[in-house]
């Protein structure tokens, strides 16, 4: 009876110890309620003890959390239609705060989907579209006739909106125990219907652009062309001058020995020029009447050439 006892008494003390010890690993933190109304906390790993039964442990991430929101369709400052995507990073610092206020991470998501929806609608439609999507090196092109239009005051880059946004909506969550680390816009786009008239502008643009390129192509085609045929006029013409020079001068020479010829035996250059008269006027088969007292018949007749 004695040993049942006492295995009973150890049994209660082991699920008692086994109740009331608890650890509470890294990266993580705890709060301690008794009858569900927090009475301590612990934020260092390591092993902690409670009143077994009557007390429960809750533990919340230490480490960063992530947010990220439902795209929403929001209309910027001048008026234009975008899809906003963001995304923040959070942490619990104040557990006790935090279990009292939201009590579960879903809870503090819920949270933040108001807080920081709120915040990023409010400066996505106080903003330009230009202003949200610059960087602080960007300078606007002189020929964007948007930019005229556009209010130069109270301009901002992106990176000074997002730095409001992220004072603002950090404004609003210490009361739930929570640090928001962090907000980024991961996307930003153009609802359909606006999408399609950005896409036929740039189609404009780029088929503006295109003809401007084909307008300075032909001009520069028709002024090669132009110079092209500027030089072949002069390059045939510079040849037909020195193809008459040559000729001339041929001629010259030409005259110049048939004189000579001429001048050296008269008469022999007379019989010469006679012969090569004959020989281009009666081909092979030809015959040509003539008569006696004909120049080109006198050498025939001359017995100076006709006897050998």
């Amino acid at each position: 009876m004695k040993k049942l006892i006492f295995v009973a008494v150890l049994v209660v003390l082991l699920i008692v110890a086994a109740g009331s010890a608890f650890v509470v690993h890294e990266g993580e933190q705890a709060i301690v309620t008794r009858f569900g109304k927090p009475v301590g906390e612990v934020r260092h790993a390591g092993l902690n003890f409670k009143v077994p039964l009557i007390e429960d442990v809750y533990r919340f991430e230490k480490r960063i959390l992530k947010w990220d929101g439902d795209p929403n369709q929001i209309t910027t400052r001048e008026k234009k239609f975008i899809w906003v995507d963001a995304t923040a990073r959070w942490r619990i610092v104040d557990p006790l705060v935090f279990f009292r206020t939201v009590a579960t991470i879903r809870g503090a998501q819920s949270r933040l989907d108001d807080i920081i929806d709120s915040v990023i609608r409010d400066a996505v439609s106080g903003n330009y579209l230009v202003d949200l999507v610059r960087g602080p090196t960007y300078v606007a092109p002189k020929d964007v006739s948007a930019e005229e239009i556009l209010d130069p005051t109270n301009r901002r880059t992106r990176e000074q909106i997002l730095d409001d946004i992220l004072q603002k909506a950090r404004a609003s969550v210490p009361e739930y125990g929570i640090e928001l680390i962090d907000v980024q816009v991961k996307r930003l786009n153009y609802i359909e219907s606006v999408l399609e008239k950005v896409y036929e502008r740039m189609i404009s643009e780029r088929n503006k652009v295109a003809a401007e390129y084909r307008s300075e192509g032909e001009g520069d085609k028709a002024e090669i062309l132009g110079e092209m045929e500027k030089e072949l006029k002069r390059i045939t013409s510079e040849a037909f001058k020195t193809s008459l020079e040559i000729k001339g001068k041929a001629d010259a020479e030409a005259a110049q020995i048939y004189a000579n010829a001429y001048n050296r035996d008269p008469e022999f250059y007379s019989f010469c020029r006679s012969l090569e008269t004959l020989e281009k006027s009666v081909g092979a088969n030809s015959k040509m009447v003539i008569s006696t007292d004909s120049e080109l018949f006198r050498y025939f007749k001359d017995s100076q050439y006709s006897k050998p």
